[in-house]
């Protein structure tokens, strides 16, 4: 089998909440906690889960965006970790993020040229000024928009039009692999088809890997070859696109996808509603984090055992006691 571009082992990020007159550690944020999975090169993984699971945290702890507390992130065979200031430097290159809100991740005093440009000059990827100019145009005519909006300001555009902004300053170092961080989900329904469309004949013509998170099912059924779905800072399974819509196993997934729309008014879907909240991520339930939730869990043993993620037919991966394996 051929080396996966990116392999997570065990990610942990914890934020400490401080408190007292000292500002000591009280107690910890639980948000990833204890992650792995493998993607390959060429492959889109979704990744889909409640708000707060830990989704986008996991996102950045793989680009060092956020300092991760424990775990292992290899690229390319390279330990991310252990990479110092420069070498993590040049390895943006090859990992780059699209973020949630178009807007308030472009800086609204530089021109829409400077922005997608600026890596260009970190990275020292141009070698004249016309070269510079001619590779901003080249990249706003890629993502659908014209060269006369390089002199313009963000806010002199449309929600859609900045996320394409967003994707072309990704691009502008031809990376391999791009964390997708809900990039669809600040925008109209309309659009995020345009948006989603424009992403996959971008993977096909730049050979790129996607991280595609969302908490859109549909969405993340249309562009993903894989599905990871995340509960309280955990991954409780992994398969393709295709056979965890039609074959779930996990009860939490099998409660998502019922609460998905069926176009078809003839077709009736049985919906699952899931008892209690979504217990806290700073004091997470022992065992089974879902256990507090779950339809068919079986005590002590859900309460008691954290389940493995296990590995069943056909790659289908499931973290569950009674489902799989």
């Amino acid at each position: 089998m051929t080396e996966p571009l990116l392999r997570v082992k065990d990610l942990q990020k914890h934020f400490s909440i401080k408190g007292g007159v000292f500002r000591r550690e009280v107690d910890k944020v639980y948000a990833v906690d204890g992650v792995s999975f493998d993607l390959a090169a060429g492959e889109t993984l979704g990744v889909v889960g409640e708000s707060g699971c830990g989704k986008s945290t996991t996102g950045r702890c793989i680009l060092r965006l956020i300092e991760p507390t424990a775990g292992e992130v290899w690229f390319e065979g390279k330990d991310v970790m252990s990479l110092g200031i420069r070498e993590l430097t040049a390895l943006r290159r090859d990992m780059q993020i699209i973020f949630q809100d178009p807007f308030a991740s472009l800086n609204p005093r530089m021109t829409v040229g400077s922005i997608i440009g600026e890596a260009l000059i970190i990275h020292k990827l141009t070698n004249s000024p016309q070269e510079y100019q001619d590779r901003i145009v080249e990249l706003l005519e890629t993502v659908g928009l014209s060269a006369d909006h390089a002199r313009r300001y963000p806010h002199e555009f449309s929600g859609g039009q900045r996320q394409r902004i967003g994707i072309a300053r990704a691009l502008a170092v031809s990376p391999k692999l791009i964390v997708c961080d809900e990039p669809v989900s600040a925008l109209d329904v309309s659009i995020q088809a345009q948006v989603i469309n424009l992403l996959e004949d971008l993977q096909e013509k730049f050979s790129l890997t996607y991280m595609f998170i969302a908490h859109d099912l549909s969405v993340v059924e249309h562009i993903s070859d894989r599905v990871a779905v995340m509960y309280l800072g955990r991954i409780v399974e992994v398969a393709s696109a295709q056979d965890l819509y039609t074959n779930p196993l996990h009860p939490y997934t099998e409660a998502l996808l019922s609460a998905v729309p069926i176009p078809d008014p003839t077709l009736k879907r049985e919906r699952i509603r899931l008892q209690g909240d979504v217990p806290s991520p700073i004091d997470p339930p022992p065992g089974c984090h879902f256990h507090t939730r779950c339809p068919i869990r079986q005590l002590p043993l859900c309460s008691t055992e954290s389940p493995p993620l296990k590995e069943g037919p056909q790659g289908h991966w499931v973290s569950c006691h009674l489902r799989g394996g």
